[in-house]
């Protein structure tokens, strides 16, 4: 398969810090070897500095999403699959957006669909999900090339077991489909049903249990393990028109070992076998 690796290695507006260092290990930790092992055509790409000197959390954060969708689009048109690395949750908007898809499977320990009015934090990527449904930001996104918001009804959300109490409150009043991890690929047949055509896979990898693998410092207990989180996403692929996909959220400084790229490297040449298998 022709891929194309998008990096995007951002934290919080800043690049190459925190989670933003967590796309280039990724990439030293063997991910593109493993892929052109398994007999994939890899372009790889970093975005680069984006949203001008002043690293601003909000207009950085767009600006990156910016690009992304440009980047992914492009991708496209080469006939190559993207995936993108992503520091940040909010970067999927902008992938999503470039693809054009129109429903998500979102696979998260955080909900991440607080808005402005509902987050006691006033943490942008805790409402990266609400912004791919257009609950919030919505002149901003509109920003970013080809964004139209996702039906919250094509929208599945996996494994979210942290949850703010408001958060909980909006998500509860919502029709996004919800799942544990070990029934994500029956749940995930209801997004054709709801028409589903084009489907973006997001993958934040803090979702994977921490007492088996911790990949950065926000991580509650529970989860799946790798092994588990392979299978699952794997059915999804052999089920559903995958168009994309995000890894984010991965701090190398929570992975002294260096455990954390293997597993990631493992995970998307599964997956993208079996997308090659439908």
């Amino acid at each position: 398969m022709k891929l194309a690796v998008i990096l995007a290695p951002y934290d919080s507006g800043h690049y190459q810090s925190g989670f933003g260092l967590g796309p280039e290990a990724l990439i030293t930790g063997g991910l593109v070897e493993a892929l052109t092992l398994a007999g994939h055509d890899v372009d790889v790409a970093d975005i680069g500095k984006v949203g001008g000197d002043q690293p601003r959390e909000i207009a950085t954060g767009f600006a990156v999403c910016r690009e992304v969708a440009a980047r992914v689009d492009a991708a496209l048109e080469d006939g190559r699959f993207p995936v993108v690395l992503s520091g940040n949750c909010l970067t999927t908007v902008g992938a999503v957006a470039g693809e054009q898809a129109d429903s998500i499977i979102w696979f998260d320990q955080h909900g991440d669909i607080n808005t402005p009015e509902t987050s006691v934090h006033g943490f942008l990527d805790g409402m990266a999900l609400a912004t791919v449904l257009g609950l919030c930001w919505e002149p901003i996104a509109h920003t970013i090339p080809g964004f139209r918001e996702v039906d919250p009804a094509r929208c599945l959300l996996v494994d979210a077991r942290d949850l703010d109490d408001d958060e909980r409150k909006l998500l509860d009043g919502l029709p996004v489909l919800r799942a544990s991890c070990a029934s994500a690929a029956e749940q995930a047949g209801r997004l054709q049903a709801a028409g589903a055509v084009r489907t973006h896979l997001h993958i934040d990898l803090d979702v994977i249990d921490p007492d088996i693998l911790q990949v950065n410092r926000y991580t509650t207990p529970g989860g799946p393990g790798p092994e588990e989180l392979g299978r699952i996403v794997c059915a999804i692929a052999r089920s559903m028109p995958i168009t994309g996909v995000t890894l984010s959220a991965y701090d190398p400084a929570f992975d002294p070992q260096g455990d954390v790229p293997p597993v990631a490297g493992h995970l998307l040449t599964d997956l993208l076998a079996a997308l090659e298998r439908i």
